[in-house]
């Protein structure tokens, strides 16, 4: 990392404008603990982390489940290190095998949406009986990849803004923000 790097990370953290804090967001992933216990407590559920970004939201909701489940991971991305979206890129598929499984896709955000279906496409694609989504944040606005689109489980929901923290990252850095900040435009 360069020294000029280091300080624009340091500058938009701290020019960052706060919109959760972490105990909001535990508070979040408690309740859809609640909601997801209630679905999947008997249906011996596999839960899918994508990662990078759904490893902090995974690592958070993961103790609340009291239940028996299995876990694995995916890795599907269209950022990269990047701030804008391009390409799906499928750089690791999950090692368990899907078919006549309930999974459950854990993700850090609901942006536009297209990653997120591509990765419950491939799931049904892969014979699981049934595919649903939790995700951390959703972003509010009218860019969707479809009309509507929703997760099944949802934390919070945000302003249209570039954001990290809770996983989500800015050009690859700041997952590990204490909180979903919004990155200021000066930054």
């Amino acid at each position: 990392m360069t020294p000029e790097f280091k300080q624009e990370l340091l500058k938009v953290r701290a020019e960052a404008r706060l919109l959760y804090s972490q105990a909001q967001l535990d508070d979040a992933v408690r309740r859809m603990a609640t909601e997801i216990t209630a679905r999947y407590a008997d249906l011996n559920p596999l839960l899918l982390t994508v990662m990078n970004g759904g490893v902090v939201f995974a690592g958070r909701l993961l103790p609340e489940l009291d239940f028996p489940l299995e876990v694995d991971y995916l890795h599907a991305s269209r950022y990269g290190a990047a701030t804008t979206g391009s390409t799906l890129h499928w750089r690791v598929s999950p090692g368990t095998n899907l078919a006549g499984r309930h999974v459950l896709i854990l993700d850090d955000i609901l942006d536009v949406g297209a990653t997120l279906l591509a990765i419950a496409a491939a799931c049904e694609e892969q014979g699981a009986l049934s595919v649903a989504t939790a995700v951390l944040v959703d972003k509010v606005h009218d860019r969707k990849a479809e009309p509507g689109l929703k997760a099944d489980f949802t934390g919070v929901e945000t302003e249209d803004a570039y954001l990290f923290g809770g996983g989500m990252d800015y050009k690859g850095y700041w997952r590990n923000a204490p909180g979903i900040f919004a990155v200021e435009d000066n930054a």
